[in-house]
């Protein structure tokens, strides 16, 4: 036999051409499927790896440490790539390149392999990966190599060497999820002017068919982390797909972005994150009540570059452990209830609560039992418009007592 190559096995139509490509030029391939919530069983998963030509199969129910230790993580940050994508698809690289290694080390492997494109972003992310945790295991990459350079062409690869994929030349999307997102690529969604077809979407109601009254959920953190849905304590996987699903039916969880590839490229990308949406409104809220404007301007900072390091594949870096360690302190007290509204596409916070927060009535209210002290404005505005008088006076005004100047844009002094 000829090397051992574990390769990330998903099912679809690249991974399971893959399998007989890799075969034909003397791999030995194991497959391995990893289970981060998706659309495929495991006996079904094996039969097709197999009828493709792996010599072994492995499946691995990673569900729950996908939510506990990558995409919680990733909420808690607060990171959405661009303001738009919540980062499912990239969250769950990292977790399945290192169940590679693992795998390739149980059975002696000298390479791990995976089907992503060489125009894509998971290449990035599992290949860095790979070279951080086993820089000694070759990676191998059909999709990158082979010959067949568009999807129909990989379809027909399929039929001719009677391999079963769920893709047909008339239903050519491209589809990868697990529970904290679904994603829909190629067909007709490569041109930005054609709006997404109902058929592309499978989580979400389209907001003319969602109910007409909107639906209310309470959830509750802990540090920053969801804990229970209506009073009722969930683990990760349950209250996510609990989430999923109820969202999901009020349409919330729709985003078509114009997305910036790490590779330098744009691409118009369409997913459906009911629960990741939704949690991430709700977390944002309890932020806002529970976080001193400071901290809130430093965490929106954080998590951009936390989305940023995701989305570029840096999952396994020190920058990372940095990251992870401010975000992780910055959450000590972000704890209470927040009730969500969902309504035809909208998830919005509706009510929060929270014994750490740091809204006080008294000093808010305009009513019976104000205690903010009106009379120390005075001097607060006295001493906070200090620099702006003394530099009015030293550079703004000609001569005391003319006009302020005011600059435009065609001021010779400007430039």
């Amino acid at each position: 036999m000829g090397k051992k190559v574990v390769l990330a096995y998903s099912g679809g139509l690249d991974t399971s051409v893959a399998v007989r490509w890799l075969s034909d030029r003397g791999y030995e391939v194991i497959a391995l499927t990893v289970d981060v919530g998706i659309d495929r069983d495991e006996p079904t998963a094996k039969e097709r790896a197999l009828g493709a030509g792996a010599t072994a199969f492995s499946w691995i129910d990673a569900r729950e440490d996908f939510i506990r230790y990558f995409a919680y993580p990733a909420l808690a940050a607060g990171a959405v790539y661009q303001g738009r994508y919540p980062l499912a698809t990239a969250l769950a690289r990292p977790l399945i390149a290192k169940l590679m290694v693992d795998v390739a080390r149980e059975h002696g492997a000298q390479a791990v392999g995976h089907g992503c494109t060489g125009k894509g972003n998971d290449q990035v992310r599992f290949d860095v990966s790979v070279k951080a945790l086993a820089p000694d295991l070759e990676i191998v990459a059909p999709v990158r190599d082979w010959e067949l350079k568009t999807r129909e062409q990989e379809i027909e690869y399929a039929q001719e060497h009677e391999i079963p994929v769920p893709v047909t030349k008339a239903s050519s999307f491209s589809i990868d999820e697990n529970l904290w997102g679904r994603a829909i690529e190629s067909g007709v969604l490569e041109d930005p002017w054609v709006e997404p077809p109902e058929e592309a979407f499978a989580w979400t109601q389209s907001v003319v068919k969602a109910p007409e009254e909107p639906a209310y959920v309470e959830i509750e953190f802990e540090r920053g982390l969801p804990v229970s849905i209506d009073g009722e304590a969930l683990g990760g996987v349950a209250l996510v797909e609990r989430l999923n699903a109820l969202a999901g039916e009020h349409g919330v969880g729709r985003i078509d972005h114009m997305e910036d590839r790490l590779v330098g490229i744009k691409s118009r990308e369409v997913y459906e994150a009911p629960a990741a949406v939704t949690l991430l409104a709700a977390h944002e809220a309890l932020e806002h009540l529970t976080l001193s404007k400071q901290q809130l301007r430093m965490k929106a900072a954080v998590g951009r570059e936390y989305a940023e390091l995701i989305y570029d594949g840096l999952w396994f870096t020190a920058h990372h452990q940095d990251l992870a360690s401010y975000v992780q302190s910055s959450q000590r007290h972000v704890s209470g209830t927040v009730r969500m509204r969902l309504h035809k596409g909208q998830a919005t916070a509706a009510g929060s609560s929270s014994p750490k927060s740091l809204y006080a009535a008294a000093l808010a209210t305009y009513e019976e039992g104000d205690q903010f002290d009106q009379s120390a404005a005075e001097g607060f505005i006295d001493i906070w418009g200090l620099p702006v008088r003394v530099q009015a006076q030293a550079q703004l005004l000609a001569e005391p007592g003319e006009p302020l100047h005011i600059a435009s844009p065609d001021d010779p002094e400007i430039g």
